[in-house]
């Protein structure tokens, strides 16, 4: 028999996952002239594009126009896609492996982080990645109920996923309406009562992981005052001693975008959007049916690790914030299962 790769023998790839990571595997293999292949990708629910479909932002819509590349790929005739096939239910690794001489699993970590203090699983504390699936249209989310008759809303992360889901909660109904957000989504959203939202962060505006577009761009939005407590973005000696070390002018404009909101006065707007840094919620407390109605904060400085970096460390002083809905964006994991044989992916 000829060596897999060649034209009497193309190499057969399986692409678990039809996201980004396996749409990019699936055009690297393409553009090897000297390789003959064919390439199948999977994927559980019925539309491919991953992330870009469900977790990009959907006000965001030129982030998304990435998907016609995607389309390149595949329209391509060494190419094909089968959603609605979960691999461990539908298709076995040891089935693949009698057809393929190569699977590649582009899974993603598909779970969220827990913040793992006390009343994390009261009703109305939510992963944001629930969320962010929910008003994308997702199928495994859409039936999601989120009680947005509450009037104030925290967001515990300060990242790009973060400023999306505070962005969201803050635009109003005719800019939702310009965007792709799923339709029974803009109708909850369209007799929402949030009035303000919190974006949280444990550590300084220097630290925040967030880009400038996306914090630029909620200054800009129709009918929200930004707010942030100056105290909080003026620099302490070590994150000032980070910000010169870095000499990093994207940074630096970071700082200075977040220190302009730290000295406008609010306009009267309908919607609060604030931005709390060196805060670390401690503890979730509840009402009497068991749904958020307050959090628990802890206040930081920041304190050098033997390595150099920056990490917080409370204070002693707290304080607590009446809030009825919080979502966490503290970062994603791998989930076990039985489907790859690391047992470090699903599919």
């Amino acid at each position: 028999m000829t060596q897999p790769g060649t034209a009497g023998n193309p190499l057969r790839v399986a692409i678990i996952g039809a996201g980004p990571t396996g749409f990019y595997t699936a055009e690297h293999l393409l553009k090897q002239t000297n390789l003959s292949v064919e390439i199948d990708l999977f994927d559980r629910v019925p539309t491919p594009f991953g992330l870009v479909r469900a977790g990009v932002a959907p006000d965001h819509l030129k982030i998304k126009t990435v998907t016609a590349v995607f389309d390149k790929t595949a329209t391509h005739p060494h190419v094909r896609f089968y959603g609605n096939v979960e691999i461990g239910k539908h298709l076995t690794v040891d089935e693949l492996k009698m057809h393929y001489h190569q699977i590649v699993y582009t899974t993603g970590a598909q779970t969220d982080r827990r913040m793992d203090i006390p009343g994390e699983d009261l009703a109305g504390s939510h992963p944001a990645t629930d969320f962010v699936a929910w008003y994308n249209g997702h199928p495994d989310y859409r039936d999601l109920q989120f009680d947005l008759s509450q009037e104030a809303a925290a967001v515990v992360g300060i990242g790009n996923v973060a400023i999306d889901v505070a962005r969201i909660l803050c635009r109003t109904p005719d800019e939702l309406l310009k965007s792709d957000i799923a339709d029974y989504a803009l109708e909850a959203l369209r007799h929402s009562r949030v009035r303000t939202v919190y974006v949280l962060g444990r550590r300084g505006p220097v630290q925040a992981a967030f880009s400038n577009p996306e914090i630029k761009e909620v200054g800009e939005m129709a009918d929200v005052d930004v707010i942030v407590p100056p105290a909080e973005v003026t620099l302490d000696p070590l994150s000032q001693a980070e910000l010169d070390r870095n000499n990093d002018r994207t940074l630096f404009r970071k700082v200075e975008i977040l220190q302009e909101y730290g000295r406008h006065e609010p306009t009267g707007k309908s919607r609060r959007l604030i931005f709390r840094f060196l805060v670390s919620p401690t503890a979730l407390e509840g009402d009497e049916t068991g749904h958020v109605k307050t959090m628990r904060l802890a206040h930081n400085k920041l304190v050098a690790t033997d390595t150099g970096t920056l990490r917080p460390k409370a204070t002693g002083e707290t304080e607590e914030i009446p809030v009825g809905l919080v979502f966490r964006s503290v970062g994603y994991r791998g989930c076990r299962c039985r489907v790859c044989p690391s047992k470090k992916v699903g599919a």
